[in-house]
């Protein structure tokens, strides 16, 4: 009562507040007015909007305060950093809110890698809150560590005040037949928000896959498809990542029809540590958006108003009286240039960030890369007159299925500048299978990549254009444990360690940032076409819920037809 009693007195004006922001252009969210005032702040709290005067005061003229960014949907793992680590360099793009769906690691680990990322995201200097995973593993097709992760292991997480709801459910065609494993957790989840996955639905599908409670979708990647499932009422995560680039298309589309963004939130999904030092982090999102045609009011509340009020984060997402001090100061609005960042109060500095102290917990997560050498014998692909291929189409996620002729000689595929070889080994010790199938447009030449992050159950990947490097690149990361190997000329030319899980290092996040952005470098050296993240786009080639082809440990699948082409 006291704490309360005091933040009162300095909205009356009968006491300062501990920090007055002074004069700035204050974004209004709820009536999309831009006004002159001073924004006041006791503690962690804003108290008021008008004239005030504080024991610290920050002049703000000509500057424009608005709520701290959020970010609704993103797999922390993807950045390969702890979350402490992970705070510290977004937090500087002005993104105080992170919506986290874990199923990177749980795919590994199970609960105990749930368990872990719950403890390590509650001592962090921005909020993290976690969708509980729903689909581990995605499919039937491949194979993870953990085994399944069913609604009864869920359960116990469902009240904690971090968990908002349950994760990205993937298998949206057992959804849509209405399957049991699934529908049990989507009712555990009812009263939360379910988060969606299904690119390419359309029709009866997306009415079938609305009813049974889904709440919104990340993977639109035109105008029409997010269009339609906006008629059916989804809620639309607009994702500008490093290796899918929907927010044009979704923009252009939705300016041009003239419709509402009130639907509309913005992502990242999976995001590497370099291009969000080169170009920002939802910040990102609100610039491009603004550039696009939206107005800069609007791109503000898709990054702020909107993703609070859809996940029920009450206190989020607006500068007034009785929301949490989490505020992002502009030099300029329209090119979201950022002067500075409060979180729950506090000038972001390194005196801020040394509050928060972490020791990594980390020994279960450890020592989990585990498989048999290969060898060249298994990585022979047989050719036959016409083959199935798999084509990388450029800043998406999504393949295309070809069918033609491969290079080789006589009945074996042998990769050239325009076919690439992809492997998949399991990794977690239980089959020792390797799959192989040619790849399109990956562009790799005198050498290999490979690496244990591959979405989602996290077998290893490599894409090379012999089969000596691709050999080498995948063997290495038995010695690392996990992480990014880069292999030439019958050697290891540059490797990133990532022990946590196969997934994140330990490292720091500067550390994890250059090594990423040199292997980057010699990927494209290495002539990685330009529109393709060498490592991202690679590590989603195995993802099995994707269209429209994929390549996991069991084999290559049809994605579209729920059915394996080619196993082993």
């Amino acid at each position: 009562m006291k704490d309360r009693t005091r933040k009162q007195r300095a909205a009356i004006g009968n006491e300062k507040a501990d920090i007055v922001l002074k004069g700035g252009n204050i974004v209004n969210v709820f009536t999309e007015e831009i006004t002159q005032d001073d924004v006041a702040i006791v503690e962690d709290t804003i108290v008021g909007i008008g004239k005030y005067e504080g024991k610290r005061e920050i002049d703000c003229t000509g500057k424009y305060i608005v709520p701290g960014f959020i970010d609704a949907h993103m797999h922390m793992e993807s950045t390969m950093v702890m979350p402490q680590e992970l705070s510290k360099v977004i937090l500087k793009w002005g993104t105080t809110t992170l919506i986290a769906d874990p199923h990177e690691l749980v795919n590994v680990k199970g609960e105990k890698a749930l368990d872990f990322l719950l403890d390590a995201t509650g001592h962090v200097p921005l909020n993290i809150y976690i969708m509980i995973p729903s689909s581990v593993p995605a499919t039937k097709f491949d194979t993870n560590g953990a085994g399944k992760f069913l609604a009864e292991n869920m359960e116990k997480y469902k009240d904690d005040p971090r968990v908002l709801g349950l994760g990205e459910v993937m298998c949206f065609h057992d959804v849509i037949e209405n399957k049991r494993e699934i529908m049990d957790k989507i009712v555990l989840f009812e009263d939360k928000i379910i988060d969606g996955h299904a690119p390419g639905i359309a029709g009866k599908e997306v009415q079938s896959y609305r009813l049974a409670g889904i709440d919104n979708d990340h993977e639109c990647i035109t105008f029409n498809e997010a269009l339609e499932k906006m008629r059916a009422g989804f809620h639309i995560l607009i994702r500008e990542g490093s290796g899918a680039k929907n927010l044009e298309a979704i923009v252009k589309g939705i300016l041009h029809a003239k419709l509402s963004f009130e639907q509309c939130m913005f992502c990242t999904d999976d995001k590497h540590l370099d291009d969000i030092e080169r170009e920002g982090h939802i910040s990102y999102n609100v610039k491009k958006a603004i550039q696009l045609g939206v107005s800069p009011v609007k791109a503000v509340k898709m990054a702020t108003y909107y993703p609070a009020r859809f996940y029920g984060l009450k206190n989020y997402g607006a500068v007034a009286a009785g929301y949490t001090a989490d505020i992002v100061v502009l030099k300029n609005l329209k090119q979201v240039k950022i002067d500075f960042v409060l979180k729950s109060g506090y000038v972001v500095d390194d005196d801020y960030l040394s509050l928060f102290q972490y020791e990594v917990k980390e020994p279960e997560m450890l020592n989990t890369v585990i498989f048999k050498p290969i060898t060249k014998e298994k990585l022979v692909l047989k050719r036959e007159k016409k083959n199935h291929v798999m084509e990388i189409v450029k800043e998406q996620l999504t393949t295309e299925h070809l069918f033609e002729e491969i290079p080789g000689k006589g009945d074996v595929f042998i990769p050239n500048g325009e076919y690439t070889k992809l492997c998949v080994v399991e990794r977690h010790g239980k089959t020792d299978h390797v799959a192989v199938a040619p790849l399109k447009g990956f562009g790799i030449k005198n050498g290999a990549i490979a690496t244990t992050v591959s979405h989602d159950s996290h077998n290893i990947i490599a894409a090379g254009d012999n089969d000596e490097d691709i050999m080498i690149a995948v063997n290495y990361l038995r010695k690392l444990q996990g992480g990014y190997v880069i292999a030439s000329d019958g050697k290891v030319i540059e490797s990133l360690p990532l022990p946590i899980g196969g997934l994140i290092s330990n490292l720091s996040s500067s550390a994890v940032q250059k090594k990423t952005k040199t292997m980057i470098g010699i990927a494209r050296e290495m002539g990685v076409n330009q529109g393709i993240d060498p490592f991202i786009t690679l590590s989603f080639m195995a993802l099995p819920v994707i269209p429209k082809i994929r390549l996991t440990d069991k084999g290559l699948l049809d994605v579209e037809k729920i059915q394996l082409i080619r196993q082993g």
